[in-house]
Protein backbone atom coordinates (compact mmCIF):
# COMPACT_ATOMS: atom_id res chain seq x y z
CA UNK A 1 0.00 0.00 0.00
CA UNK A 2 1.57 3.27 -1.10
CA UNK A 3 0.05 7.13 0.43
CA UNK A 4 -0.54 8.88 -2.60
CA UNK A 5 -1.61 13.00 -2.88
CA UNK A 6 -4.96 13.50 -3.63
CA UNK A 7 -3.58 16.57 -5.57
CA UNK A 8 -1.00 14.64 -7.74
CA UNK A 9 -3.13 11.76 -8.77
CA UNK A 10 -6.44 13.77 -9.70
CA UNK A 11 -5.81 14.42 -13.41
CA UNK A 12 -5.21 10.74 -13.93
CA UNK A 13 -8.22 9.75 -11.90
CA UNK A 14 -10.61 11.80 -13.40
CA UNK A 15 -9.93 10.48 -16.39
CA UNK A 16 -10.38 7.17 -15.15
CA UNK A 17 -13.88 8.19 -13.60
CA UNK A 18 -15.33 8.88 -16.71
CA UNK A 19 -14.66 5.53 -17.60
CA UNK A 20 -16.22 3.97 -14.62
CA UNK A 21 -14.93 3.21 -11.30
CA UNK A 22 -16.88 1.28 -7.73
CA UNK A 23 -18.47 3.70 -5.63
CA UNK A 24 -18.92 0.95 -2.19
CA UNK A 25 -21.13 2.57 1.10
CA UNK A 26 -22.14 0.25 3.77
CA UNK A 27 -24.43 0.90 6.65
CA UNK A 28 -24.59 -1.64 9.21
CA UNK A 29 -25.54 -5.34 7.42
CA UNK A 30 -26.05 -3.35 4.00
CA UNK A 31 -23.14 -3.50 1.21
CA UNK A 32 -23.40 -2.39 -2.26
CA UNK A 33 -20.90 -1.56 -5.12
CA UNK A 34 -22.13 0.33 -8.00
CA UNK A 35 -20.39 1.93 -11.15
CA UNK A 36 -19.57 5.80 -11.44
CA UNK A 37 -18.72 7.57 -14.16
CA UNK A 38 -19.41 11.33 -12.73
CA UNK A 39 -17.34 12.83 -9.79
CA UNK A 40 -15.82 15.79 -8.77
CA UNK A 41 -12.23 16.36 -7.11
CA UNK A 42 -11.28 19.57 -5.82
CA UNK A 43 -10.92 21.56 -2.42
CA UNK A 44 -14.18 22.87 -0.86
CA UNK A 45 -14.75 24.42 2.85
CA UNK A 46 -10.85 23.91 2.86
CA UNK A 47 -10.68 20.30 2.76
CA UNK A 48 -9.86 17.93 0.19
CA UNK A 49 -13.45 16.55 -0.93
CA UNK A 50 -14.63 14.48 -3.72
CA UNK A 51 -18.44 14.70 -4.66
CA UNK A 52 -20.32 11.69 -6.20
CA UNK A 53 -23.55 11.46 -7.57
CA UNK A 54 -26.52 8.88 -6.59
CA UNK A 55 -29.73 8.94 -8.34
CA UNK A 56 -32.49 8.25 -5.90
CA UNK A 57 -33.78 5.26 -7.94
CA UNK A 58 -30.86 3.40 -6.66
CA UNK A 59 -30.27 0.38 -4.41
CA UNK A 60 -27.06 2.06 -3.31
CA UNK A 61 -28.93 5.63 -2.41
CA UNK A 62 -31.02 3.78 0.38
CA UNK A 63 -27.63 3.00 1.99
CA UNK A 64 -25.63 6.01 1.26
CA UNK A 65 -28.43 7.88 3.10
CA UNK A 66 -27.54 5.76 6.15
CA UNK A 67 -23.59 5.85 5.80
CA UNK A 68 -21.36 8.30 7.37
CA UNK A 69 -18.81 7.98 4.79
CA UNK A 70 -17.75 5.81 1.12
CA UNK A 71 -15.15 4.57 -0.89
CA UNK A 72 -14.53 5.34 -4.37
CA UNK A 73 -12.03 2.48 -5.92
CA UNK A 74 -10.33 2.79 -9.39
CA UNK A 75 -8.93 -0.27 -10.91
CA UNK A 76 -5.51 0.18 -12.34
CA UNK A 77 -5.63 -3.31 -14.02
CA UNK A 78 -8.80 -4.62 -16.37
CA UNK A 79 -11.77 -4.74 -15.02
CA UNK A 80 -14.23 -3.76 -18.10
CA UNK A 81 -16.29 -6.59 -17.25
CA UNK A 82 -17.10 -6.00 -13.81
CA UNK A 83 -17.58 -2.43 -14.05
CA UNK A 84 -20.05 -2.94 -16.86
CA UNK A 85 -22.27 -5.53 -14.21
CA UNK A 86 -21.71 -3.28 -11.51
CA UNK A 87 -23.58 -0.32 -13.46
CA UNK A 88 -26.48 -2.61 -15.33
CA UNK A 89 -27.36 -4.54 -12.40
CA UNK A 90 -29.15 -3.56 -9.06
CA UNK A 91 -28.02 -4.59 -5.87
CA UNK A 92 -31.58 -5.32 -4.84
CA UNK A 93 -31.67 -8.17 -7.32
CA UNK A 94 -27.79 -9.02 -7.32
CA UNK A 95 -25.05 -9.88 -5.36
CA UNK A 96 -22.59 -7.78 -7.09
CA UNK A 97 -20.20 -9.45 -4.93
CA UNK A 98 -20.47 -13.23 -5.58
CA UNK A 99 -21.60 -12.39 -9.54
CA UNK A 100 -18.21 -10.62 -10.23
CA UNK A 101 -16.02 -12.05 -8.18
CA UNK A 102 -14.84 -9.30 -5.83
CA UNK A 103 -13.83 -9.17 -2.86
CA UNK A 104 -13.82 -5.88 -0.06
CA UNK A 105 -10.44 -4.86 2.03
CA UNK A 106 -10.87 -2.99 4.94
CA UNK A 107 -10.64 0.48 4.87
CA UNK A 108 -8.19 2.71 6.73
CA UNK A 109 -10.68 5.05 8.48
CA UNK A 110 -14.12 4.75 6.57
CA UNK A 111 -16.28 1.81 7.97
CA UNK A 112 -17.34 1.10 4.17
CA UNK A 113 -14.52 -1.16 2.54
CA UNK A 114 -12.61 -0.74 -0.93
CA UNK A 115 -12.48 -3.27 -3.67
CA UNK A 116 -9.88 -5.67 -3.18
CA UNK A 117 -8.05 -4.87 -6.47
CA UNK A 118 -4.95 -3.46 -7.86
CA UNK A 119 -5.99 0.37 -7.59
CA UNK A 120 -6.48 3.45 -6.36
CA UNK A 121 -8.28 4.32 -3.28
CA UNK A 122 -9.97 7.56 -2.36
CA UNK A 123 -12.09 6.71 1.43
CA UNK A 124 -14.57 9.28 1.66
CA UNK A 125 -16.63 10.80 5.07
CA UNK A 126 -19.47 12.49 3.95
CA UNK A 127 -19.95 15.87 5.18
CA UNK A 128 -22.73 17.48 3.03
CA UNK A 129 -25.68 16.13 0.85
CA UNK A 130 -28.14 18.00 -1.29
CA UNK A 131 -30.86 16.72 -3.42
CA UNK A 132 -30.62 18.34 -6.70
CA UNK A 133 -33.38 20.77 -7.22
CA UNK A 134 -34.18 20.81 -11.18
CA UNK A 135 -35.67 24.36 -11.42
CA UNK A 136 -31.11 25.52 -10.99
CA UNK A 137 -30.09 23.05 -13.63
CA UNK A 138 -29.73 24.49 -17.03
CA UNK A 139 -32.75 22.86 -19.17
CA UNK A 140 -30.57 21.20 -22.05
CA UNK A 141 -29.19 19.11 -19.18
CA UNK A 142 -32.59 18.69 -17.53
CA UNK A 143 -34.13 17.31 -21.14
CA UNK A 144 -30.82 15.02 -21.98
CA UNK A 145 -29.81 13.92 -18.94
CA UNK A 146 -32.35 13.60 -16.87
CA UNK A 147 -35.78 12.93 -19.26
CA UNK A 148 -37.34 10.16 -16.61
CA UNK A 149 -36.91 13.00 -13.86
CA UNK A 150 -34.51 10.60 -11.75
CA UNK A 151 -32.52 13.10 -10.23
CA UNK A 152 -29.25 12.60 -8.18
CA UNK A 153 -28.54 13.60 -4.96
CA UNK A 154 -24.61 15.12 -4.37
CA UNK A 155 -22.66 13.64 -1.59
CA UNK A 156 -19.69 15.79 -0.48
CA UNK A 157 -16.87 13.68 1.16
CA UNK A 158 -13.92 15.01 2.70
CA UNK A 159 -10.74 12.68 1.62
CA UNK A 160 -9.65 10.97 4.82
CA UNK A 161 -7.16 8.96 2.65
CA UNK A 162 -6.14 8.27 -0.79
CA UNK A 163 -3.59 5.54 -1.40
CA UNK A 164 -2.76 2.45 -3.95
CA UNK A 165 -2.74 -1.04 -3.49
CA UNK A 166 -0.83 -3.78 -6.02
Amino acid sequence: MKDIDYKQATPDSLDRITKGVFLTVKSGDDLNTMTIGWATIGVVWRKPIMMVAVRQSRHTFGIIEKAHDFTVTIPLTDMKKEIAFCGTQSGRDQNKFGACNLETAQSRHAVSPVIKTCGRHYECKIIFKSAMDPVFLDNDYNTGLYADRDYHTLYFGEIMACYETD
